[in-house]
């Protein structure tokens, strides 16, 4: 009988855990995590659990009879400090585990402003943990003065939850576009005439020279001078991976945990999954940030330390919230040279991104058949010709025919 520690009880880790024991692996599961939570799911966080309409046991992916009954030991609130991969144990609460088997699910880290620029501030804040959003929500009362360091989801879904509080909201984005690093023009275009509309103050090509006040914040300087009043800040500016424990273990880390196609890192009793690791795609190496990788890519390391030998092979997707609209992402637009737009048919609209011929992504606004169409044909390695896909007239059902 063998045991397998697995450290990181986020999305990941509990997919792969569970992944285990419905694989009838029947040695010791031992599931580490550093907050006191059961696993749970981190999107609703910018959504529904900051706008107050779900509690926190509603964000639970299981509930804590699951894993009892399923023989897994969860061991919450505690940080792993080390890795000793020659006697094969890991620390954590003044404790050593001893490991047949390694899995790291540590995630990401939100990025945090620079102390320098005022980043170490109070009433500034990042989304990332249940933490980080208990610790705003008594900050989001009507009327007061909210600004928003970023221009990604995590930030737009953030300043679509204070408009709908009633606080008035400006965006400050460094790059030309909101958006910029994960979209086209044209859903840049998008969601900013809707957070406008909204009214949301979008500032683009504006980068933030400090946060001002002495003990709290109190607004932003840009670097043109333009100063902000603030009442409190979210800075939305990315995240990085949990590769810390990893790398002190001597681990190889290459834009995340370096893992092979089947998920084993540098040492064959060790392997990883989720936002933390880097695997090998198309000649490089690709780390994606979703839940449905961690889950996909999780539940294959599960199988592959069973013996199953198979290669993660992602069709990704992706979603996010913002007021009443709901954007759905199929596959990855890298390299892309082109996007058809189809629609807008109402609320309506998808951009679908082409590299040549290829169809390579769509991001579909409040329009599920778009994006189920564009799924299914990159899950197939599809391609329809561009101009069917423009043509309104042209049913989404006969691309798939």
């Amino acid at each position: 009988m063998s045991d397998i520690v697995v450290i990181g009880a986020g999305q990941a880790g509990a997919a792969l855990a569970a992944r285990l024991r419905a694989l009838r692996f029947e040695g010791r599961i031992t599931l580490l995590g550093e907050e006191p939570s059961p696993p749970y799911q981190r999107p609703p966080l910018s959504k529904g659990y900051l706008l107050g309409e779900m509690d926190a046991e509603r964000l639970w992916l299981r509930s804590r009879a699951f894993w009892a009954e399923a023989g897994v030991e969860l061991r919450l609130g505690h940080p792993v400090t080390a890795i000793d991969r020659a006697a094969r144990t890991v620390s954590v609460g003044g404790e050593t585990l001893g490991y047949d088997q390694l899995a790291l699910t540590t995630g990401s880290i939100a990025r945090r402003l620079p102390k320098a620029a005022g980043g170490d501030l109070a009433g500034v804040y990042t989304v990332r943990t249940l933490a980080d959003v208990d610790a705003m929500r008594a900050e989001f009362a009507p009327g007061r003065r909210l600004v928003v360091i970023g221009g990604g989801y995590v930030g737009l879904e953030a300043a679509a939850v204070a408009r709908k509080l009633g606080l008035e909201v400006t965006v400050v984005e460094m790059a030309p576009r909101i958006l910029q690093r994960v979209a086209a023009p044209e859903t840049s275009d998008w969601f900013r005439a809707l957070h406008a509309a909204k009214g949301v103050r979008i500032l683009e090509g504006s980068g933030l020279d400090r946060l001002l006040g002495e003990r709290r914040v109190t607004g932003a300087r840009l670097v043109d001078g333009t100063e902000l009043a603030a009442d409190f800040v979210i800075a939305g500016v990315g995240i990085l991976p949990a590769t810390a424990l990893a790398e002190a273990a001597g681990l190889a880390i290459d834009n995340g945990i370096a893992v092979d196609a089947q998920g084993r890192t540098s040492d064959p009793a060790i392997w990883a999954a989720g936002d933390c690791t880097s695997f090998p795609w198309r000649g490089g190496r690709l780390r994606l940030e979703s839940v449905q990788n961690a889950i996909d890519q999780a539940e294959l390391v599960a199988a592959n330390m069973l013996g199953a030998g198979l290669d993660y092979r992602p069709v990704p997707w992706f979603w996010s919230d913002q007021y009443d609209t709901k954007l759905q992402i199929a596959g990855l637009n890298l390299g892309y040279d082109r996007v058809v737009t189809r629609g807008p048919e109402g609320s309506a609209v998808s951009f679908w991104y082409y590299c040549g011929e290829e169809l390579l992504a769509v991001d579909a606004m409040n329009d599920p058949r778009a994006y189920m169409a564009g799924k299914r044909l990159i899950e197939a390695g599809r391609s329809p010709d561009a101009a069917l896909v423009a043509d309104p007239a042209v049913p989404l059902k006969s691309l798939l025919a």
